[in-house]
């Protein structure tokens, strides 16, 4: 036990360390990611795993829709999960628990609703226009003002859209931990 808490040590020591400079080869296929959205402070172009192989731009946008996609159901999870804490039911469900007692609780025609409605929100939201200026733009057709802006402000608003979903994913994470441990009603206020 004594030398997993050492060798932990030592890893976490070793990620503030300085580090040798090394040479990066590029290729044709490998790019410069640091100026796209989703490549942002504090951490820039960060690919620890490799998963856009060497800077491939299809990759990373493909990945960059991903975690836009997941950002927008986090955010979703996020204002469903304080909502139902704080007492709030669909009508004829006033009775079912909160959390993750909720998932417990439901039936199995509970849980047909919820993969037949997010199929259909699968298929409804693709770019069955071809209109889309970017992966994970799902106006289909329609227009809310956004042609009208200008370059800057749509990147500014996709980079604001991808930070707040990387912070509902942690936050949704961080509240199912917490009500799996049982003390969700510390950090939260009791309704």
């Amino acid at each position: 036990m004594k030398s997993v808490i050492a060798l932990s040590f030592a890893a976490g020591a070793a990620a503030f360390a300085p580090s040798a400079n090394v040479a990066r080869s590029s290729t044709a296929l490998a790019g410069d990611l640091s100026g796209e959205i989703g490549a942002q402070a504090p951490l820039g172009f960060w690919d620890p795993l490799d998963m856009t192989n060497g800077g491939e731009k299809d990759t990373f946008e493909e990945l960059r829709a991903i975690e836009l996609k997941h950002g927008r159901v986090a955010m979703l999870g996020v204002v469903g999960y304080l909502s139902t804490y704080a007492g709030n039911r669909f009508p004829g469900a006033e009775g079912s628990p909160s959390g993750l007692q909720a998932l417990w609780n439901m039936s199995l025609n509970d849980y047909l609703w919820i993969f037949g409605t997010c199929a259909i929100l699968e298929i409804c939201n693709s770019d069955r226009a071809g209109t889309s200026e970017f992966r994970g733009d799902w106006r289909n057709g329609f227009d809310f003002g956004w042609d009208k802006q200008t370059d800057e402000w749509k990147n500014k608003k996709r980079a604001i859209e991808l930070n707040q979903g990387r912070a509902a994913q942690m936050g949704i994470l961080g509240l199912i931990v917490h009500d799996a441990m049982g003390n969700l009603n510390e950090i939260l206020p009791t309704p």
